[in-house]
């Protein structure tokens, strides 16, 4: 998880005060406006290593309105990060910045987020979009519409219709153990605790063995090395679905490096005969 937050630090470089200072001063409702052909400004630390950089096309100064056209920002520290995007407007007031058409974060390693929109507000370090978000992270892809992100606070959420695909930490090594969860409600993503947490009508689907988890809630923690799921906590009417059988429980602890399930909080087991007369109901 430690790239899927990297991506959203990225935007603090675009408040950008030096852009501020070095565009032209403009003031009054009557000065036209002014254009510089290839911008290229540059951030560098106390000791004078480079940390941002900014390149565009063009930028239109309209009073406090800077309009920049095919922006090209990098951030460079313990992970380097590109950012590209068709449109961009920088607040020089405020520092808030607006990026929109084919919006594109690149780590390093490869990893991507890609939307349509996305917004900086410097006051409240708040990195925000409506629209839809993918992000594809070494064999991690998730999608979900809209998104809101505190970089400094290193916690992210996608906001609705979530579907993640993360890879696991499974018995067999040598297979894909890909779990897919998918949630009405927000994903919410702790770079700290190195988890997140999906709610409203969640499923977690292990796609190698068909087996069904469904909960209100489930808390899904990460190796910080491998970042596979290690373990899934389930809280809140509890379902495992296993072909024809469902196991209801309160709360249920998934490890998944052993596809092992601890099922607490009364669970109950209905099974299908197979003939589609009866069912029995087991409770332990």
């Amino acid at each position: 998880m430690k790239t899927v937050l990297g991506f959203l630090i990225l935007a603090c470089l675009l408040s950008a005060p030096s852009f501020a200072e070095t565009t032209p001063a403009v003031a009054g409702p009557d000065v036209p406006a002014q254009e510089m052909e290839g911008f290229n400004l540059s951030g560098y630390s106390e000791g004078g290593s480079k940390t941002w950089d900014i390149k565009g096309d063009k930028a239109n100064v309209n009073g406090d309105q800077v309009a920049v056209t095919n922006v090209n920002a990098n951030s460079y520290g313990d992970q380097d990060l590109n950012l590209k995007a068709k449109k961009g407007n920088i607040d020089k007031t405020t520092g808030n910045v607006n990026l929109e058409d084919n919006v594109v974060i690149t780590s390093e390693n490869g990893a991507t987020l890609k939307t349509n929109t996305l917004e900086w507000q410097r006051s409240k370090d708040l990195v925000q979009t409506n629209d839809k978000v993918r992000i594809d992270d070494n064999g991690m892809t998730v999608q979900g519409q809209g998104m809101e992100a505190h970089p400094n606070l290193k916690d992210a959420k996608l906001k609705s219709d979530v579907t993640a695909n993360i890879l696991s930490e499974g018995k067999d090594k040598t297979k894909d153990n890909r779990i897919q969860i998918t949630s009405d409600g927000p994903m919410e993503i702790d770079q700290e605790s190195q988890s997140a947490v999906f709610t409203d009508n969640v499923q977690a689907l292990e796609l190698s063995t068909g087996r069904k988890l469904k909960a209100d809630r489930m808390q899904v923690k990460f190796d910080q090395e491998s970042r596979k799921i290690k373990e899934i906590v389930c809280t809140g009417n509890v379902e495992v679905h296993q072909g024809a059988n469902i196991t209801y429980s309160d709360t249920l602890v998934y490890k998944a490096d052993q596809q092992r399930m601890v099922l607490t909080g009364k669970p109950k087991l209905l099974i299908d005969p197979g003939d589609h007369t009866s069912r029995e109901m087991l409770q332990y």
